[in-house]
């Protein structure tokens, strides 16, 4: 397994752990906005844009999520 598809695999394994976890805190969804741009930058630099660019979408949403859940 070559690095990039062991930091494709971080970065989609932190995203479901944290997608779990975010009903017990902020934090997990500001983490999972952050996995998320790490899936992002991993789609882009695999060559599948589409994925990255989706990826980059859901970063934004979750850190709008973030942003506007009370603290």
């Amino acid at each position: 397994m070559d690095a990039l598809t062991l930091f494709g695999l971080f970065a989609v394994t932190a995203m479901l752990v944290c997608y779990a976890l975010e009903d017990r805190s902020r934090w997990f969804v500001l983490l999972f906005a952050v996995s998320c741009a790490l899936g992002s930058a991993y789609g882009f630099l695999q060559g599948a844009w589409p994925f990255g660019l989706v990826e980059a979408i859901w970063a934004l949403v979750a850190l709008r999520r973030w942003h506007l859940r009370p603290q």
